[in-house]
C-alpha cells in the first residue's frame, strides 16, 4: 500500500501559492489539502502552483455554515459542486451542523453522495466539532444507516467532546476507524483538539492514543488491499497555538510541527 502525505493549506494563506508549493514539495509532501480559492486568479495561481511542483491535491469544504437549513443545503450544493469541477484526489467536507436534527444532518450527507457520483470525485465526511460528526456515539447513527459513508479522521475532535480518550465508547470508535479513507494527523487531548507541541513529553500519551487508532486503520486499509492512503498533517495555526502569539514565530512553530508529524508517519508506516 502507498501512503501518500499532504500539508495543509490553514496557516500558510499569508504566502503566496508559488512559494507555498515550493516549500511543500521541498519537505518532501506529495500534496497540498485546501479549500476553493475565494476569487479567479487565486484559483489560477493555485492551480499552475500545483502543476509546477507535481503535487496532488485534496479539496476541502468547510465554508457552509448558514444556521437556516434551506440556505445551507444550497451554499453547500454550490461549494462542493464547485470543488468536483477541480477533480481532486477527493473532497474531505465538514458536513451539516451539531444543532440539525438526524434527518437534516441525512438529506446533506445523501446530497453530498449524488454530487459525489454524478462528477466522479469521491467526497468523505470529517469528524468534526459542530458538525454531524461531533462525536463518536451520534456519528456511529449516520455509519449504521449509510453503509457507503465514509471518514476523514479526526479524532482529536472526539477526545476534547468527550473528555476521554473514548475507552467506554470502543465499538463507535471501531466502526469509524473501519470506514476511514483519510486521516488528519493532529493531536489533541481530553480538554482540547491540539496539543501545544506532540514531541514533548507531557503529551506522550495523548499522541499513543492517536497513533493506535491510526494503526488500526492504516492495518485494516493494508488487509483490504487498498492501494493508496492518505494523511494530512493538520495542526493549526494559533488559537490552536495558543501559546504563541506573534504571527511569524507562530507559523514557523506550526509548520515546524507537521514537518515532524509527516516525518513520524513515513518511518512508522514506510513499509506499508
Amino acid at each position: 500500500m502507498e501512503n501518500l502525505f499532504f500539508c495543509t493549506r490553514w496557516g500558510s494563506e499569508h504566502l503566496s501559492w508559488t512559494e507555498f508549493a515550493k516549500r511543500v514539495a521541498d519537505a518532501g509532501y506529495d500534496g497540498i489539502e485546501s479549500s476553493l480559492p475565494t476569487d479567479e486568479r487565486t484559483l489560477q495561481a493555485m492551480t499552475a502552483a500545483l502543476q509546477n511542483e507535481n503535487l496532488k491535491f485534496i479539496g476541502v469544504h468547510w465554508d457552509t455554515v448558514t444556521p437556516d437549513f434551506n440556505q445551507h443545503r444550497k451554499e453547500m450544493s454550490a461549494r462542493l459542486q464547485a470543488l468536483i469541477e477541480l477533480k481532486p484526489l477527493f473532497i474531505t467536507a465538514h458536513t451539516g451542523k451539531d444543532h440539525f436534527n438526524f434527518e437534516q444532518n441525512l438529506e446533506l450527507l445523501l446530497l453530498a453522495q449524488e454530487l459525489s457520483l454524478a462528477g466522479g470525485v469521491t467526497i468523505v465526511h470529517e469528524t468534526h466539532r459542530g458538525k454531524f460528526s461531533f462525536a463518536a456515539h451520534t456519528t456511529r447513527d449516520f455509519l449504521e444507516k449509510l453503509p457507503w459513508l465514509n471518514l476523514t479522521l479526526d479524532i482529536s475532535h472526539w477526545y476534547a467532546v468527550a473528555e476521554s480518550y473514548l475507552q467506554d465508547q470502543a465499538s463507535a470508535v471501531e466502526i469509524a476507524l473501519s470506514r476511514t479513507t483519510h486521516i488528519h494527523a493532529r493531536v489533541g487531548f481530553t480538554q482540547g483538539p491540539q496539543v501545544n507541541d506532540p514531541r514533548r513529553p507531557e503529551w506522550q500519551e495523548a499522541l499513543q492514543h492517536h497513533l493506535t487508532c491510526w494503526d488500526k486503520v492504516v492495518c485494516m486499509q493494508k488487509e483490504r488491499g487498498t492501494e493508496i492512503f492518505t494523511f494530512t498533517s493538520e495542526f493549526g495555526p494559533f488559537p490552536y497555538l495558543s501559546t504563541v502569539t506573534d504571527p511569524t514565530a507562530a507559523f514557523a512553530q506550526q509548520w515546524d510541527i507537521n514537518n515532524y508529524m509527516k516525518d513520524l508517519l513515513k518511518s512508522r508506516y514506510y513499509a506499508e
